[in-house]
């Protein structure tokens, strides 16, 4: 037992000083009026903060910004996931060079990825819509009412991939008798798609719609790379909103509150998708 938790001991150190200790620092300052320019001890004010963050608009502007940037975003990557999975998992030949290409965007640092697409698709200097303009056609990429379509196109285009890389590993994991079955009776592709494949991939596809859900939720480095939350405030998500609350204007103890209030709902996401995950295996 001593050894077991011995072995432990510097991976729960590394953890409580890496992230227990920002954890904490943050919710302390979440309680306080600590601002980046005070030089004095802040004061404690209880939960002012979150209840001006709950009834703060413009906070849950942000939130209905980012929610429908997720909802968009991981549709699209897990129907083209699903999909580039299911064509590799029938693939015959270059197996291993179609999937290193098309895993390749996931590896690009997202911010190089925003940089990358605000020089192409920008309106004045971009090759996409020079090419558009070329053959008479016109569409401003980040104008109002497509820059947030943009963005969630951005986040398709490298992170479709990932959703690939989970789908096509719960494929290869996959009891082959049942499809075999399936074609011996004379099922045929829609119907072994429908009743057999899905159901049989359900845990891998909530794994994977969960996990590129949280990941979409943390949306920073496509905004600050081509909108900065523009037009106006139409791209700015959760993350954007509390960097320019915190960092922008100083206010860090009503982006530390804020970073809270996410947290929790996050958490409660987590739990809800778990515990539908555990019923549909009970069943």
């Amino acid at each position: 037992m001593r050894f077991k938790y011995g072995m432990l001991a510097p991976l729960l150190t590394l953890f409580a000083v890496a992230v227990g200790f920002p954890l904490c620092y943050a919710l302390y300052l979440s309680v306080t009026d600590y601002e980046l320019t005070d030089r004095g001890t802040p004061d404690i004010v209880g939960v002012a903060n979150f209840s001006d963050a709950l009834d703060n608009s413009a906070f849950w502007d942000a939130f209905a910004t980012t929610a429908i940037y997720v909802v968009v975003a991981v549709s699209l990557e897990l129907v083209l996931g699903f999909a580039v999975a299911l064509a590799l998992y029938r693939q015959r030949w270059a197996k291993d060079l179609a999937r290193a290409i098309v895993l390749a965007p996931m590896f690009i640092t997202p911010i190089a990825v925003g940089l990358i697409f605000r020089f192409l698709l920008n309106d004045q200097i971009g090759a996409v819509p020079a090419l558009l303009h070329a053959v008479g056609a016109g569409y401003d990429f980040f104008g109002p009412g497509r820059a947030l379509l943009t963005l969630a196109f951005i986040d398709v285009w490298q992170w479709t991939p990932f959703m690939v890389l989970l789908i096509l590993a719960g494929l290869e994991s996959m009891p082959k008798q049942p499809l075999e079955a399936a074609r011996v009776d004379g099922a045929g592709p829609v119907y072994q798609l429908r009743r057999v494949l899905i159901p049989m991939l359900a845990p891998v596809l909530t794994v994977a719609v969960l996990l590129r859900g949280l990941d979409a939720l943390r949306v920073f480095e496509y905004v600050y790379a081509t909108t900065r939350g523009g037009p106006g405030t139409e791209t700015e998500t959760l993350q954007y909103f509390m960097y320019l609350e915190g960092i922008q204007f100083f206010r860090l103890a009503a982006a530390s509150a804020m970073a809270f209030i996410v947290l929790v709902l996050v958490l409660a996401v987590i739990v809800v998708a778990f515990r539908t995950m555990e019923r549909s295996k009970a069943r």
